[in-house]
């Protein structure tokens, strides 16, 4: 756990350093200062209404006792072994298999997952998923890959704007075109590697998180195997208008291409199932 950690931090170092880098290249020292406040600004922003956002792009529906009393009852008493708040709990009406957790902190959390997934999994099973949930919000996990998406857009946002006005040195002078060109073209794809570096090192985390939470690692494992294989099915045409929200997933909802390791949002399920497969036997509580 402790590594991934260690690796999340130095990923979002790296995300942070890039989105100097590509200001001060595009812009000089003017151009880093623009990019700073333009971060800043957008971090801000996703910090306090992200969470709105996303539930309100997946037309989440919040419920409660009355309306989902096994969910919420479920998610009510691995909040309380977890030891952080009650969350927000919401159903999504989508075939594909699916959970995720938003929000800035463990006092304004939310947990959702779609209808799909309340259909295919044993209730076991579901405990574990949203054991998982629960652990990605009491590591913080939502607020860091916010973060990470929020930079990860501005970037992109600042190599737009360089296209468009041309990069300039530190006197404010033009700049050599063929760099400002590489740079505009390479950093999104940068930016976008290192977010998904921190979704896959935080998955590994939430998952072992998840299993101590529910004191079942094998039920997590066959959740895990069951949404793998259910979701490649089915698409989620949510997922697909917006694909920035597809680390939030607990399984990626796009389908994967050529290059599906190095541009996923999500470590290997098959590594994922092992690792989890491993801890069955050392089952430790929090």
């Amino acid at each position: 756990m402790f590594g991934n950690r260690l690796k999340t931090s130095l990923l979002m170092a790296a995300i942070v350093a890039l989105f100097g880098t590509v200001g001060a290249v595009l812009g000089g020292a003017q151009g880093m200062l623009v990019a700073l406040v333009l971060g800043g600004a957008m971090n801000l922003w996703a910090y306090w209404f992200s969470d709105r956002m996303v539930l309100r792009m997946y037309n989440a529906q919040e419920v409660d006792e009355t309306s989902a009393p096994g969910l919420y009852r479920m998610v009510r008493e691995l909040a309380e072994k977890a030891q952080i708040p009650m969350p927000r709990v919401y159903l999504i009406d989508e075939d594909q298999p699916n959970a995720f957790a938003t929000g800035r902190n463990p006092e304004n959390a939310a947990v959702a997952a779609t209808t799909g997934i309340m259909r295919i999994l044993s209730e076991r099973e579901l405990r574990g998923v949203m054991a998982h949930e629960l652990a990605h919000v009491k590591h913080r996990d939502i607020l860091i890959s916010t973060i990470s998406a929020t930079m990860a857009g501005a970037i992109s946002s600042l190599a737009q704007l360089g296209l468009f006005f041309g990069g300039r040195d530190g006197e404010g002078r033009p700049g050599n075109p063929v760099v400002s060109i590489i740079v505009m073209f390479v950093a999104p794809l940068a930016a976008m590697l290192i977010q998904f570096a921190i979704s896959r090192a935080r998955e590994f985390d939430a998952d072992r998180g998840g299993a101590q939470i529910s004191g079942d690692p094998q039920a997590l494992a066959s959740a895990l195997d069951k949404i793998h294989r259910y979701a490649r099915g089915i698409p989620m045409a949510t997922a697909e208008a917006h694909p920035a929200t597809a680390q939030m997933m607990i399984m990626n909802p796009l389908s994967g291409g050529g290059m599906a390791g190095l541009f996923s949002t999500h470590p290997d399920t098959g590594e994922r199932i092992a690792r989890l497969t491993a801890m069955a036997n050392v089952v430790s509580t929090y």
